[in-house]
């Protein structure tokens, strides 16, 4: 099949390309780099053509609410319509677990805006949300000021990017749902617990505080609204098992974790 990848030169994009392609598949990445955006339509037609498939893991570069409603709002107009100029199959998105719950934050309204325009679509798709990357723990973390870190007392079931990209490649290759697919990490954290671990792995001194009135990114969330629901997809690989990996990966120092959200997903 051919399939082309929306953001298929970004942390998640370019696993999914790669794991594509290993399986066979004409595997296009898409993004200003390689000369297709889609808030502005160029290179969309090109692109598109003979596409059987399309994966949408573009992301905002900007968390702010404003910003976000814009990009999503003119690149999954744009994308959408010209799918259907084209005559794609299938279209997939990746959003995030508890996008429904998190609208208190301008950022998730702008997500939510993004997979209301996709289900109002004619176009066969499904929506794949994650729980956050283990790569993101730390962000948490770096979004606060001061010595001690005050995170939701709330859980989380993060999970590693590899698995993202390979549950993203699963809907691409499965038919259409025409539903939400959520997927989820193996184990469930306290949130704090967690952040705590990825502070003192870093060399982080700083105190983590579990926090019922403590926001998470401008939005205030209930035990389990990072949580996927029971029917969740479940991926394999444990926290200890990623780190263990990164740490090889870096010639045995700790894992790097982003001190950001990252372009591919945030949540």
């Amino acid at each position: 099949m051919r399939i082309v990848i929306i953001g298929g030169t970004g942390r998640i994009g370019s696993r999914i390309v790669a794991q594509l392609r290993e399986l066979g598949h004409e595997a296009v990445p898409a993004s200003p780099d390689t000369g297709v955006n889609t808030v502005t339509g160029e290179g969309l037609e090109a692109v598109l053509k003979g596409a059987d498939v399309v994966v949408d893991v573009s992301n905002s570069p900007s968390l702010d609410g404003a910003s976000a409603f814009e990009f999503f709002s003119a690149s999954t107009g744009n994308l959408l319509a010209a799918e259907q100029a084209a005559g794609v199959a299938h279209h997939v998105a990746l959003s995030v677990v508890g996008t429904e719950r998190l609208i208190e934050s301008g950022y998730f309204q702008a997500k939510l805006t993004q997979e209301r325009a996709i289900e109002r679509s004619t176009l066969p798709y499904t929506i794949v949300r994650a729980t956050q990357f283990f790569e993101f723990i730390g962000a948490i973390a770096d979004g606060t000021d001061g010595d001690v870190v005050r995170v939701p007392a709330v859980l989380i079931q993060p999970m590693a990017a590899d698995d993202v990209a390979r549950a993203v490649t699963q809907a691409a290759l499965e038919a259409p749902r025409n539903a939400i697919v959520e997927v989820g990490g193996p184990e469930v954290f306290e949130l704090d617990a967690l952040v705590r671990r990825v502070l003192t792995d870093r060399g982080d001194a700083r105190s983590v505080v579990a926090d019922r009135h403590a926001r998470y990114y401008g939005a205030s969330i209930e035990e389990r609204t990072l949580v996927p629901a029971q029917d969740a997809r479940l991926a394999q690989t444990t926290f200890d098992e990623w780190t263990r990996a990164a740490a090889r990966a870096t010639g045995g120092s700790s894992p790097q974790v982003s001190n950001g959200k990252g372009g591919d997903h945030a949540n």
